[in-house]
């Protein structure tokens, strides 16, 4: 029975989660320790703005650090935004690496204008940084002082791709990560440890490949060296999951420490990247693990082979991300969150001393607004297969309104499309829930988080699998009596809104309407015009061109735009780099000519994805308005 006379059905419930106040939450994309191993730095989006904040032991709140730059990375998808070391910070911004004191006081520019920084990562000794720097599409290791006192010199050069790269702490080798095209860092990678010598200045003497491949079909993930610089730390999954390796420096030999189907690593889309860091007396390893969409703490005890999962109060937070260790002391540091809790920069010393630093929400919400997942798995309709769909559920949460039957459901697809939905907090799912809507976040085959072969079904198969599996979820909802067949809604970005466009072709009349941003709409300008880091990943995804064209125009929506019955919202920002305006324009253009309901908002500013507080206000009001439009008409 409903609690109100009058109220409105599901789907249209009044909800205290506001596009105004989501438009102002910080964004948190990295945390590190300074040496001191007491002060934390951590980098925060808010709106378009990178900043970078700072918290000492003697300060009771956190400061702003950098000012008018904008911290940020944009080499390939950006990230390895800034480090910390000896009471300073170096930062990207404008393309260029800046120091700065934490203390205070005006940046220093280290490098000077031209193509752009990623991952600075500096000596031991507080001299050198190493770094990645990407121009004219040619991508190699370069070295600066950390006074800008000489010219940057190029260290290594002759992969496509660069990332992670870290110092062994006696300064004499440095170890990094590097592939080749058509590979992505999921596919084939190649961990790199390499000698320097020192003339009059650094340079290579060495390097050698001590796991993987830059152009075979293991990749490596984030090495790190011990404290005591006996042992070279990673990951890598050529056991079918990421899992950590451990490679003695001495004997050159290498064996994994937790094997297991759990990923230990994320896929690199970004640099700067970590899942794991080492205690500061070499005797432990701090790890995250991920397992169907759920992130664990664990800390392995090297000597014993002991593993123990940091629990309790730190199992709240089911998602977390970008592990730092201290040194000094077992302090970790890490962004936390999970479906109900928005997320935090937190710092422990053990599990039940927990310290939260800031949080991405300035306005409370009742936790009785907020909705708990729980996981789903169904068979995949490919004949003969035993491969499951999985999917993060969301039931409708309002405490002011109750509903009988089955809710008005939304299909959530993520982008990537290697990527995946886990259990963290999603302001766009809670702003659905509270409002009468259940929510599937879908992780279809071809998602990242369930081992290698999971993730490597889609190859030659996207935009079939993808599609076979949305609709699959839909139909698994309805027969278990969690969402109404008459009111499913779907909703997809980049790559998710490519699959969004090839459902409501495949399946016209299955979804009463979509949500669809910056989608994919065709294979052959994208392979033709996108950015250098996924200029060959649909070879893998899709075919090899010349050879595969028309397989590319079967699987491009805009060829067969004309099917689009359901109405449409689309969402595209003006300035973006991966997928054009000119690809939704094209949908635009076939809905327009035939009367197809839609809604176009075209974002100026904006690239791939939303960063605006202005953007993202009016991305929720608008889409507020087209599901009440959408779920009210009978």
């Amino acid at each position: 029975m409903n609690r109100e006379h009058n109220q409105p059905g599901p789907g249209l419930w009044k909800s205290p989660i506001q596009a105004d106040d989501l438009g102002e939450e910080r964004r948190f994309s990295d945390v590190l320790w300074d040496s001191d191993g007491q002060t934390l730095v951590w980098r925060e989006e808010r709106s378009k703005q990178g900043v970078l904040v700072c918290q000492s032991p003697e300060e009771r709140s956190p400061r702003d650090l950098t000012g008018d730059l904008s911290v940020q990375a944009r080499v390939g998808y950006g990230g390895g935004d800034f480090t910390v070391c000896r009471g300073h910070a170096y930062f990207v911004a404008d393309g260029r690496l800046f120091g700065q004191a934490l203390s205070g006081g005006p940046a220093e520019s280290l490098t000077p204008a031209g193509g752009q920084c990623a991952a600075p990562s500096v000596s031991a000794d507080g001299r050198h940084i190493l770094y990645v720097h990407s121009a004219d599409e040619i991508d190699h290791l370069a070295l600066v002082d950390t006074r800008g006192a000489h010219p940057p010199a190029r260290l290594e050069q002759g992969h496509d791709f660069y990332m992670q790269p870290c110092w062994h702490p006696q300064g004499s080798r440095i170890a990094w990560v590097a592939w080749d095209h058509p590979n992505m860092p999921w596919d084939g990678t190649a961990l790199y440890l390499g000698e320097l010598s020192r003339g009059t200045g650094l340079a290579l003497s060495s390097r050698r490949i001590v796991a993987g491949d830059p152009s075979g079909s293991t990749a490596i993930f984030q090495p790190c060296f011990s404290p005591d610089g006996r042992f070279l730390s990673y990951l890598s999954d050529e056991q079918g999951w990421f899992n950590l390796f451990l490679m003695d420096l001495n004997s050159g030999v290498s064996r994994v420490l937790i094997s297991e189907e759990s990923e230990q690593a994320v896929p690199a889309w970004v640099q700067g990247l970590r899942t794991h860091g080492w205690t500061a007396d070499g005797q432990a390893i701090y790890l995250l693990k991920l397992k169907d969409g759920f992130s664990s703490l664990v800390r392995l005890d090297i000597g014993r082979q002991k593993t123990q999962t940091i629990g309790e109060q730190l199992g709240r937070y089911t998602d977390l991300k970008q592990i730092a260790l201290s040194c000094a002391g077992e302090r970790v540091a890490l962004i936390a969150s999970s479906p109900t809790l928005s997320p935090s920069i937190l710092s422990f010393s053990s599990p039940n001393r927990i310290e939260v630093h800031q949080s991405s929400r300035s306005v409370a919400i009742d936790p009785a607004y907020l909705s708990q997942p729980r996981s789903l798995s169904w068979h995949s309709p490919t004949p003969a297969s035993e491969a499951f769909c999985f999917g993060l559920y969301y039931s409708p949460q309002n405490p002011g309104f109750e509903s009988s039957g089955a809710p008005p459901a939304i299909l959530k697809i993520h982008g990537g499309p290697t990527s995946q939905y886990r259990a963290e907090y999603h302001a766009e799912t809670q702003f659905l829930t509270s409002r009468g809507f259940a929510v599937l976040e879908l992780n279809y085959r071809g998602s990242s988080g369930y081992g290698k072969a999971y993730a490597q079904a889609l190859r030659g198969n996207w935009g079939i699998l993808d599609v076979e599996d949305t609709h699959s979820a839909a139909q698994h909802l309805i027969g278990q009596g969690l969402a109404d067949a008459k009111r499913l809604i779907l909703m997809g970005g980049s790559a998710g809104g490519y699959t969004v466009l090839l459902c409501l072709i495949a399946y016209p009349g299955v979804f009463k309407a979509a949500i669809c941003r910056y989608a994919v709409s065709n294979l052959l300008t994208l392979a033709a015009d996108t950015h250098k880091f996924e200029q060959h990943y649909l070879d893998s995804l899709v075919g090899v061109l010349p050879r595969d064209r028309d397989r590319y125009e079967q699987r491009s929506p805009v060829f067969s735009a004309d099917k689009i019955q359901n109405p449409v919202a689309i969402f595209q920002g003006e300035d973006d780099l991966v997928v054009p305006p000119s690809q939704t324009d094209q949908i635009v253009e076939s809905l327009t000519r035939r009367g197809v309901p839609h809604v176009y908002r075209l974002y100026p500013g904006e690239g791939h994805g939303w960063r605006g507080s202005d953007t993202i206000r009016d991305y929720y009001k608008t889409v507020e308005a087209f599901l009440t439009e959408q779920i009210g008409v009978p």
